[in-house]
């Protein structure tokens, strides 16, 4: 339960539950090069923690991933007289490898992008970490493992000089230290006609769902060369399009219900149990149009969704456009719990924002693992952490200049903006946070900067 609010009178606004119940707290920054040494392909693009939390998965525009594995224990922490359990956790490198390399369909004359899209983790065993990568066409299940190195070797020479030369010299196989690798187990390919936006794993553990921008396709994980086409919006005349799938996404308990967004700001969930081709839903989540606003030309950009998450239980679901975040409940078809703004101070600009092509930027979001609370970026690499009721609204920068106040012993305080505190006018646009993840057990969140990944802790 989010807790009471209470009114500041030094700023005339309310604090609610992020203010008086959580306290957010810069961990720790991973960044494989300086800013000065930073290309294009060294620009992170997608996050994703493991079911454990003990790892993340990041994959970047040059087509590489980079596994991170956490070292740390729980520490305690006190503060106003009260103590409080924080894990202070130091993820570190563990491997990275080439997930996809840049292709040319000589068909269509299009260029391939090795671009990584999504990340999706399955569950491993015996030290032994599954996961599925996805570029603009092709998706590949990769298998993390531990490899005992082994080498070759021959009798030494001073064997040789103690027997007059005539020893034979026989090979010897000798074990070395253990290191940790990568294998490719299947290649699921040929399966998009259109740029692949989502992958999402079943609660079966056996299938997954990928979308592209007129399809949702349904695979098994043993079988690569064929999969299931279960939402199909093509119409006979391409003329006809009017809206694209965005996302899509899996119930996190039910395997037979998912869900997909698209870009004319809807949510369809459907039900696998209904029929074979899911083309009719079974409930359309939409925001009823108010009367009072006037129509532009960029309604119907900015209403677009980018992205859509399941709570960890869920009953509750978040939808992603670029100027809200909209909480809905399963069971209310008819409006958003709670609709909040987060670039509601963009708006002036977004003529600006079109023709430098910002304005198509898609923004991701996170549920907690309590479903209490919310995590989604901006620009100037700012990100915020709500309440799912709308009350509170805490920004944070992701940057490594760090105040020299400290609130806990170990640990250092972060750069917090209040929301009107922002002005939009110094704001740097190339600087943004897409992609985001929470941890799935404890208040920890991972931001992806340009190519550095931000590790930020709450008591």
């Amino acid at each position: 339960r989010p807790a009471p609010q209470r009114r500041d009178p030094r700023r005339g606004r309310t604090e609610g539950a992020m203010a008086d119940g959580l306290d957010w707290r810069f961990s720790h920054v991973v960044a494989e090069k300086e800013e000065g040494d930073v290309t294009e392909a060294d620009i992170l693009s997608t996050v994703e923690f493991d079911g454990t939390g003990e790892n993340i998965a990041v994959g970047d525009k040059g087509g590489r991933i980079l596994v991170f594995t956490s070292q740390g224990n729980p520490s305690f922490h006190t503060r106003g007289g009260g103590a409080s359990t924080v894990r202070d956790l130091d993820y570190r490198p563990q491997i990275e490898f080439q997930s996809h390399e840049p292709e040319f369909d000589y068909l269509k004359s299009l260029e391939i992008e090795e671009r990584i899209n999504k990340i999706k983790w399955l569950g491993g065993r015996n030290r032994t970490q599954m996961l599925l990568s996805t570029n603009d066409k092709t998706i590949k299940l990769w298998k993390i493992h531990e490899k005992k190195a082994k080498s070759l070797s021959f009798s030494s020479s001073e064997e040789c000089r103690r027997t007059g030369g005539r020893a034979l010299r026989l090979p010897r196989l000798t074990s070395g230290e253990h290191t940790i690798t990568n294998t490719s187990r299947r290649v699921f390919a040929n399966g998009h006609a259109y740029h692949i936006n989502s992958i999402s794993l079943n609660s079966d553990g056996e299938t997954f769902i990928s979308s592209d921008d007129l399809r949702v396709n349904l695979w098994n994980l043993e079988i690569n060369d064929q999969s299931f086409n279960i939402v199909d919006i093509k119409p006979a005349n391409l003329e006809e399009l009017t809206e694209v799938i965005t996302s899509s996404e899996f119930h996190p308990f039910h395997c037979n219900i998912f869900m997909y967004s698209s870009s004319k700001g809807t949510v369809k969930l459907a039900d696998m149990r209904d029929a074979a081709l899911c083309d009719h839903h079974s409930k359309l989540f939409e925001e009823p149009e108010d009367p009072s606003s006037a129509k532009s030309f960029f309604s119907e950009i900015v209403s677009s969704i980018s992205d859509i998450k399941f709570s960890r239980d869920g009953r509750y679901f978040l939808s992603r456009d670029y100027l809200t975040v909209k909480v809905w409940d399963l069971n209310m078809e008819k409006r958003p719990l709670c609709s909040i703004p987060v670039h509601e101070q963009l708006r002036p600009k977004l003529c600006d924002l079109y023709e430098n092509d910002f304005i198509f930027d898609k923004f991701e979001c996170s549920f907690s693992h309590d479903n209490g609370h919310f995590l989604t970026g901006s620009y100037n690499n700012y990100f915020h952490v709500f309440d799912t009721r709308g009350r509170s609204d805490a920004c944070f920068e992701a940057s490594r200049v760090i105040p020299k106040k400290k609130l806990f012993k170990k640990q250092k305080d972060i750069i917090r903006k209040a929301p009107e505190d922002i002005n939009v006018e110094t704001f740097d646009f190339r600087k943004k946070v897409l992609h985001t993840a929470w941890h799935p057990s404890m208040n920890l969140c991972a931001v992806a900067a340009a190519n550095m990944l931000f590790f930020y802790t709450a008591s």
